[in-house]
């Protein structure tokens, strides 16, 4: 199978063997544009030739082998005004991390409590519906808007079509039946008959004749359901977290649809044949991103600084990181909150600084897991984690003190890309759900509970003293 992740900064190709073992790899990176307004633009154009190139240059790592099933991940959040007749996208993509159709939800706030009783999802410009009235406003009547799986699949196998984990981003789906809500749509002003058809995670949707010969596409997932996925979070209480360009934290509720009464969302998080499971789901906007922040303002060098200076100190020295440098997403949902770090005097050093982001970014984890915890009715005992930050061992080791369970290391940095190739083989026949590996790595919690709790009401305090500054 040739499964392709198209993340937020590069899309991801892998071929996958019917075993699960990658044959070939390849990663393309994509330009992403910050505006002063809150704008977060990249080129669609870019992301296509990302696509067919690193799915061409995988396939040639790999050999050549003779594809039996091709896969798409997507970003989830990120929308396209584009032509349905000549399949022509019109202006730059909005990004998820985009906060310009905040107007958009401050408009419609009193409808906030009916939409997240229906989708399961706060009314926040994070999702995708805010977006989609913003671009519209913007764009000629002709043109349809959606997200970008929708316009990708198009191009590749001609389908008009979204998955249901896709489809459960965009505060337009019903929670419980997986369809497109007539009542939501009518808040935002859509006409349903203008949203692609929602389909499952392993079906076939159209042959695809960009990578040699006609190869039919049998999977298709948003990214961190894919990973969930790949993850083995099959039943109710099995939890991963992403550490990308974000981080999510995902619990899966199995068959039973969770609307979050602790600041999260509820949401699809794969449909095999009628069989729809579901997830908890909350997100830190800036992780990796946060690192590449930190980076460019002369903090950090590169990415092993998390471990080569903030490894090297016991503690932040008193001084706390709020990552909102996007705002903050669950449990807060307040997308106007800025970033801030506190308590630096004369004597903080860098390595301070690095190691307060790395608290920074932990503690938001542990309190989305906690707060999952709270909606299942019981703690999470472990979490799962993969993507590239996971190669930081104090970040991982701050991790697990702060949620007080073992993390568990993927062994695979393609996650997403792995969990699509196994919708991939399983629509085409090729394999069943089951999904069986083992952690890379295991850290345990070195600090006491009682610790734990009083370094993250430390952070929560200074988070909430600052987040409507």
């Amino acid at each position: 199978m040739l499964a392709i992740d198209q993340g937020t900064s590069a899309t991801k190709a892998v071929v996958v063997d019917t075993d699960g073992s990658v044959l070939g790899l390849a990663e393309v990176p994509v330009a992403v544009h910050a505006t002063s307004d809150g704008g977060v633009e990249v080129d669609p154009e870019a992301l296509w030739a990302s696509v067919v190139a690193a799915g061409r240059q995988a396939i040639t790592a790999a050999g050549g082998p003779t594809l039996t099933a091709i896969g798409l991940g997507n970003q989830g959040e990120t929308v396209v005004a584009w032509d349905r007749q000549t399949g022509r996208a019109h202006g730059p993509a909005i990004v998820w991390q985009d906060r310009r159709s905040s107007v958009v939800c401050d408009r419609l706030a009193e409808h906030g409590p009916r939409l997240a009783q229906l989708t399961g999802l706060e009314l926040d410009p994070y999702f995708v519906a805010p977006k989609m009235v913003w671009l519209r406003d913007r764009i000629a009547s002709e043109l349809v808007v959606t997200t970008s799986d929708t316009w990708l699949l198009h191009r590749l196998c001609g389908a008009f079509v979204t998955d249901v984990a896709t489809a459960g981003r965009t505060l337009l789906l019903d929670l419980e039946s997986g369809g497109w809500s007539a009542e939501a749509c009518a808040i935002f002003d859509i006409d349903p008959a203008t949203l692609p058809a929602v389909v499952g995670n392993a079906l076939a949707l159209g042959q695809c004749s960009e990578f040699g010969g006609n190869v039919p596409v049998t999977g298709a997932c948003v990214d961190q359901q894919a990973a969930l996925f790949a993850e083995a979070c099959h039943t109710a209480g099995e939890a991963k977290c992403t550490y990308g360009t974000g981080a999510f934290m995902l619990a899966c509720t199995g068959s039973t649809p969770t609307r979050s009464s602790n600041g999260l969302v509820g949401c699809p998080a794969w449909q095999l044949g009628d069989a729809l499971t579901w997830c908890l789901d909350g997100q830190v906007y800036t992780v990796g991103a946060a690192v590449t922040w930190l980076t460019a303002m002369g903090i950090m060098n590169e990415p092993s600084d998390l471990d080569r200076l903030g490894g090297v100190v016991d503690d932040a020295g008193s001084v706390t990181f709020v990552p909102a440098l996007a705002g903050l997403a669950a449990p807060y949902w307040k997308p106007h909150a800025h970033a801030a770090f506190t308590g630096m005097s004369l004597s903080t050093e860098r390595a301070h600084l690095v190691r307060a982001a790395i608290d920074g970014i932990a503690a938001q984890v542990a309190l989305l897991a906690h707060a999952a915890g709270r909606d299942l009715g019981s703690p999470i005992t472990r979490l799962r984690v993969d993507g590239g930050l996971t190669r930081s061992t104090t970040l991982l080791q701050v991790q697990a003190d702060l949620l007080q369970c073992p993390v568990e290391v993927y062994p695979s940095p393609h996650a997403t890309a792995l969990g699509v190739a196994a919708f991939a083989a399983i629509g085409s026949g090729q394999a069943t759900e089951q999904i069986e590996w083992q952690p890379s790595a295991v850290v345990e919690p070195s600090i006491s509970a009682a610790e734990a709790a009083e370094r993250l009401a430390r952070w929560q305090a200074v988070a909430d003293a600052t987040m409507d500054l």
